[in-house]
């Protein structure tokens, strides 16, 4: 059976009609003085889901965490968590916790200590306190670091220390506020698997704020996309790279090529948009979109073929000038100028130590992909 990319995991509690939302923003709105924050957002987060909000900044993502965590308090609207109204609830006692970027470690305390603070602050038992530290530390594998002061440690490693400090007491819910912002890329990428199987292995609620694609399309089982404190799109990572609903899905996750034109025909097996060259492409469906629509197709770079000679089974294939050339070893990304002045990007993996079809600057040039390659956009 066809599928939109790979599956994450069989969890999917939204697509139930009967599941019921452990966390419900309500027409929220937020203002500071005329700045409208988050502008009449309604969403619903379920148990056990590692949910990410992900805009630029300002977009309102970060507001939306600190009303959840009681740090601020909405305008107007409800938000709600495991049914309870948070209105008026000061956030120690909420049960909810946050990681900020900065880690927020005390320096004169060991490890140990550090994690061990807000258990001493709730009034745990000692021997409780101990216990609980140590599986804290096995579980973010620091137990030979337990001794040591923040300053002792790495960026990673006072990572973990931070998320087992907020962890360890018991929270339903993690919030975490660009976690993996101060650590450098190899690491970010490392941690965020990390993440993933600690979220996994206690089972609890994430909700994660980053304005970085990867990271949001690595770990999250759901994104929501915001743009001037509006939802834009609700969706699995794969959905929101593949079926996109609008131009500023499409444009903000990934790259992606951008064909405006018109719905010249369409029926219930192919659709032909055409450009304002005179160019038409082919595509399986327009969707909802009714014939001398105006349309945009968007198509991923990687689902375009770069070749010196027009294929001969292509459906779709126009030519253009090698404008652009970067090798970035995995995969040799071209930029290709159409006859009609439109530079497309099309990546094409480097599957293999020797091309057969090599291209160069300047090169007469042709794109082709399939017509169930894109998706047409309305809006």
């Amino acid at each position: 059976m066809a599928s939109l990319g790979s599956i994450r995991r069989d969890f999917a509690p939204w697509n139930d009609p009967n599941a019921k939302p452990y966390i419900r923003f309500e027409n929220v709105t937020k203002r500071f003085g005329d700045f409208t924050a988050v502008n009449d957002l309604s969403l619903s987060i379920f148990e056990r889901e590692f949910f990410a909000l992900l805009g630029a900044s300002g977009c309102g993502k970060s507001t939306l965490l600190r009303m959840l965590a009681g740090f601020e308090e909405p305008t107007s609207g409800r938000i709600l968590l495991d049914g309870q109204d948070l209105r008026g609830i000061p956030p120690y006692r909420r049960p909810v916790n946050m990681m900020f970027q900065s880690y927020a470690l005390f320096p004169h305390m060991s490890v140990e200590k550090n994690i061990a603070f807000g258990l001493k602050q709730e009034g745990m038992p000692k021997a409780d306190i101990e216990k609980r530290v140590a599986e804290m530390l096995k579980l973010v594998k620091l137990e030979p670091f337990a001794k040591r002061k923040p300053h002792q440690l790495s960026g990673g490693q006072r990572q973990r220390v931070a998320l087992a400090r907020s962890v360890a007491k018991r929270p339903k819910v993690l919030l975490l506020d660009e976690p993996l912002g101060a650590l450098d890329k190899k690491l970010r990428e490392e941690t965020q698997f990390e993440l993933m199987d600690l979220q996994q292995n206690l089972g609890l609620t994430f909700l994660v704020v980053t304005h970085d694609q990867e990271e949001a399309m690595t770990m999250a089982d759901r994104i929501a996309i915001l743009d001037k404190g509006e939802v834009m799109q609700v969706a699995t990572p794969t959905e929101v790279y593949e079926a996109p609903t609008s131009r500023f899905v499409a444009n903000f996750v990934g790259n992606v090529n951008m064909f405006e034109g018109k719905v010249a025909a369409s029926d219930a097996t192919t659709a032909r948009i055409t450009g304002a060259s005179g160019a038409q492409i082919v595509i399986d469906n327009a969707g909802e979109a009714a014939a001398g629509a105006d349309v945009a197709f968007a198509i991923r770079p990687e689902k375009i073929k770069v070749s010196s000679k027009r294929p001969a089974e292509a459906v779709n294939a126009l030519e253009g000038e090698v404008y652009d050339i970067a090798y970035l070893g995995d995969m040799t990304v071209y930029h290709v100028k159409l006859d009609d002045g439109q530079v497309v990007r099309a990546s094409m993996l480097n599957a293999a130590r020797i091309m057969d079809d090599p291209l160069t600057w300047n090169d007469r040039a042709w794109i082709s992909f399939r017509p169930d390659a894109g998706i047409v956009l309305a809006r």
